[in-house]
């Protein structure tokens, strides 16, 4: 036999620069305005599995069939609002006009944050006295990791409201110091968007970063480099594969189905002898079509797709079997 050539796709991208870590765990995201309700959520990334469903797409050749696919597994406690905050907009942009709290505010947030010692009401009659002349209002929220055993410390983001300016304060005095569940915001088979910064590899030659060949056997300063640059002028050289950071990177994955929705007490969901790296799930999940970027308890943000075409086929399958087959 001679000789086997295999071959694979490039590992990395030309097209993201500069190439560096996130600056934070948790991935900042882009919403698309939705005319009212919340317009995201956060999760934390528990691993993957199989499902098998019945196929509903209308145009599909396994239709009404029982087909296998590999699913993420998000657990998806409920979000705690804390506060908002007002932005006004001017020529130079946007900026932040001031924010306010509840009066009730969860210890572990002491972990993350000083703790204001009682909510501004001041702050929040002004706001609402200049509404005409806001741009937007956004709430606050915290993760509650603690009521799946995970961590502690909870993440803290703000998430924008759909809707006018004046809406959006009514639904900021609607759920001000409440919950909000997974539900209440997404419903199974709709489209959405990941947001998340995938696992980090630190500093990495262009072999494993970009794929690269080997050079040749007779190279006389190593095999595991590139031989060119580029040219000289201009100094940056855009399109040559250069080692450097690789992973850690704030990405975002589009259309990512949610395929259901359910609670860990109800269906189990965890292999036999629990998820590598990360254990039970002991709470509320979404199982997600396909892979979602980020390592095992990650926070993941989810918001509303912005790809979506408008004859997407957007009803959740019936769901027949969970493998809990054992990945140790």
């Amino acid at each position: 036999m001679g000789h086997i050539k295999r071959k694979r796709p490039r590992r990395g991208s030309m097209q993201f620069w500069p190439r560096k870590r996130s600056k934070h765990a948790v991935a900042r995201a882009r919403f698309a305005r939705k005319k009212s309700g919340v317009l995201g959520f956060v999760g934390y990334k528990a691993g993957m599995t199989r499902v098998s469903y019945v196929d509903n797409r209308p145009k599909a050749a396994t239709k009404g069939e029982t087909i296998r696919k590999a699913v993420t597994v998000i657990e998806i406690p409920s979000i705690k609002v804390i506060g908002a905050r007002a932005y006004a907009k001017d020529v130079y942009g946007t900026y932040a006009v001031g924010e306010f709290y509840t009066n009730k505010l969860d210890k572990e947030l002491g972990r993350k944050i000083t703790l204001p010692k009682k909510a501004n009401q001041e702050v929040k009659k002004r706001i609402e006295a200049m509404l005409d002349d806001l741009s937007e209002l956004r709430i606050i929220i915290h993760t509650q990791p603690k009521l799946i055993g995970l961590k502690n410390k909870p993440d803290l983001l703000e998430i924008p409201i759909g809707g006018k300016v004046r809406e959006q304060w009514e639904q900021v005095n609607s759920v001000l110091g409440k919950e909000i569940d997974f539900e209440d915001v997404f419903k199974p088979g709709e489209l959405l968007d990941a947001h998340a910064v995938t696992k980090g590899k630190g500093f990495q030659g262009v072999i494993k970063r970009f794929g690269v060949k080997l050079m040749s056997h007779k190279a006389e300063k190593g095999r595991r480099k590139i031989a060119t640059l580029g040219n000289r002028n201009p100094a940056k050289t855009w399109m040559v594969a250069h080692p450097g950071q690789m992973g850690y990177h704030a990405r975002t994955e589009y259309n990512k189905q949610v395929l259901f929705i359910g609670d860990a007490k109800e269906k189990n969901v965890t292999p036999n002898g629990g998820f590598l790296k990360y254990g039970e799930v002991k709470g509320k999940y979404a199982l997600f079509k396909g892979s979602i970027p980020g390592p095992k308890k990650r926070a993941i943000v989810f918001s509303h797709a912005v790809k979506v075409k408008s004859k997407a086929f957007l009803q959740a399958p019936e769901i027949r079997n969970i493998s809990e087959r054992s990945q140790q």
